[in-house]
């Protein structure tokens, strides 16, 4: 049944669309020398927070559907909550809750592997990114699982390691390593054989996303399948030498490895074992998914022997396409998104950014759903990411993805535009001050070319962020001061922050009357409610309420 939106009274619309600018990783930070937003050489952003109605909005923790205020949010849980209009309990709250009260080892998944691999005398296979940051995984997750699989007597389990250095310290993998072999030891202590098998950065294997990088996949698919990757005896050793042949690599760029006794890989994927896949955060776990539970159609890189495996997520990361078939934890449903109700109300749309967040502003943004609400309103358009560290790249396709919205605002093509620039996300993950800095300037100026173009065609731009990163790039202590490595160097910090996020609204006409509502503690999900009354709309009732009244 189609979505249902009420005029509003007296509802003045704009001359030209409404523009969602959503500047990614770019939040309100502390005023030190942390922040490489306000470090930034931002004219445009200056002005719009001198003259323009601006606020700051909550996008971590509950207000994005996270477990609770130490959690960060993430582009994934933000554009979620920006689309929908409403917050949704998120993969890191539903996968707690399934562990903490037993119901993920109730279900058919759970039961499958764990009788797949006991009656075939295989192994359980781990497969996940090992780190505590709580953005694509838990290792508290990971924990249990492997409690819960010697509980019920499964004698060979292998953990195959993503190492992180993105959201949590850039160099901290031996601390998550020595976490888990310290509870595998103990359980082996009983009998088991429980072990970390092959293991590498994140960014370097496995853990590509929208199909930006294949061949990431590909060198993670032979190292913890066929065991192809240089031989250590430990993960901890790996590591070491890995860190000695490249002085100041980061945990996220560390090449594959493989855990070898007496010569052999430990942990080969090989025919009767099944396959966890623990993040429980899709972007970055469907490509992997893909290549499991593929058939022969499969085309993206040559697989060689396919082993007949039982491979299942922690979630169905894409529940149009059903990917993956089995998994362990029912998603999020989130329903009736704002691009849908636009859709229905007959309104046009551009969703637009590069490949690294291409995915945020169509797939998350409308709730998970893969595909258009209606082909003849909704136009989507990726430009092509460079395939090289971003910090090489700070300005990234800021340039590119801005054309193509001018053009869209010159010519009337769409009612409503939305936008992310990844650039402070992307580059803040990299930890390198100067092209963070370069990449907020870079947003900033693609700002100001929207602003000059909206006083020519009458658009309202609402610029705006999903979450922190490039606002705080060293490590605080509880009372604030910036933590001092022992050499005397400030802590680095590559993850996202728990810090607010502004909102700008720019109205050149000035025929809204745009003013900030006094409701206190909104978030990132009352976006939607104010754009709908911006396009002269009342908000669905069930919506969060506006960050504006208008009028």
């Amino acid at each position: 049944m189609p979505l249902t939106l009420s005029p509003s009274e007296n509802a003045v619309k704009p001359r030209g669309p409404v523009v969602l600018a959503i500047m990614d990783g770019v939040g309100i930070g502390p005023e030190d020398d942390s922040n490489m937003v306000s470090a930034a050489y931002t004219p445009h952003l200056n002005w719009l927070k001198e003259n323009a109605p601006n606020t700051s909005l909550r996008a971590h923790g509950p207000a994005v559907g996270m477990p609770a205020d130490d959690d960060m949010g993430n582009s994934e849980v933000g554009h979620n909550a920006i689309g929908a209009g409403r917050v949704f309990a998120q993969g890191a709250k539903l996968v707690n809750i399934a562990v903490e009260d037993g119901s993920i080892y109730e279900g058919d998944t759970w039961r499958a592997c764990v009788d797949r691999v006991k009656k075939n005398n295989g192994k359980l296979h781990f497969m996940g990114l090992l780190s505590d940051g709580n953005v694509h995984t838990h290792i508290r997750h990971l924990e249990s699982m492997l409690k819960q699989a010697h509980a019920e007597s499964v004698p060979t389990a292998r953990v195959h390691a993503l190492l992180d250095g993105r959201d949590v310290d850039p160099v901290s993998a031996e601390r998550y390593v020595e976490r888990i072999e310290t509870l595998m030891g103990d359980l082996n202590n009983d009998g088991a054989d429980y072990c970390i098998a092959s293991g590498g950065g994140r960014l370097y294997i496995t853990m590509d996303r929208y199909e930006a990088d294949w061949p990431m996949v590909d060198r993670g698919w032979h190292c913890h399948v066929h065991g192809r990757g240089r031989p250590f005896p430990s993960a901890q050793e790996a590591i070491d030498a890995l860190r000695a042949d490249d002085p100041g690599v980061l945990d996220q760029d560390l090449k594959e490895f493989v855990i070898t006794r007496d010569g052999e890989p430990v942990g080969k994927i090989e025919d009767g074992d099944a396959v966890i896949l623990f993040n429980f955060r899709g972007d970055r776990a469907m490509e992997i998914s893909k290549t499991f539970d593929a058939g022969p159609e499969f085309d993206k890189f040559d697989r060689g022997q396919v082993p007949d495996v039982l491979f299942a997520g922690m979630m169905q990361y894409d529940a149009e396409e059903k990917i993956p078939r089995n998994f362990l934890v029912i998603p999020p449903k989130i329903d009736n998104p704002m691009g849908e109700y636009l859709a229905d109300a007959g309104l046009t749309q551009l969703a637009i950014s590069e490949t690294q967040k291409y995915g945020h502003v169509t797939y998350f943004f409308n709730g998970n759903r893969s595909g258009k609400f209606n082909q003849d309103l909704e136009e989507y358009v990726e430009i092509q990411g460079d395939n090289v560290s971003f910090d090489q790249r700070p300005w990234m396709k800021s340039a590119e993805i801005t054309d193509v919205v001018l053009d869209s605002m010159r010519n009337r093509k769409h009612d409503m535009i939305r936008i992310n620039y990844p650039n402070g996300d992307m580059v803040g993950h990299t930890g390198d001050l100067q092209a963070v800095k370069i990449s907020v300037e870079a947003t900033d100026l693609a700002i100001g070319r929207l602003m000059k173009e909206a006083r020519k065609c009458g658009a309202i731009l609402v610029i705006t962020a999903d979450h922190g990163n490039a606002d705080e790039m060293y490590d605080h202590t509880k009372d604030g001061a910036i933590k001092i490595r022992k050499d005397g160097s400030p802590q680095s910090k590559t993850s996202h922050t728990l810090n607010p996020v502004p909102v700008y609204f720019y109205d050149p006409d000035g025929k809204h009357n745009i003013r900030i509502s006094d409701r206190e503690g909104l978030g990132i999900s009352s976006l939607a409610a104010s754009i709908f009354k911006l396009l002269g709309y009342q908000p669905p009732e069930d919506y969060d309420p506006s960050i504006i009244e208008v009028g």
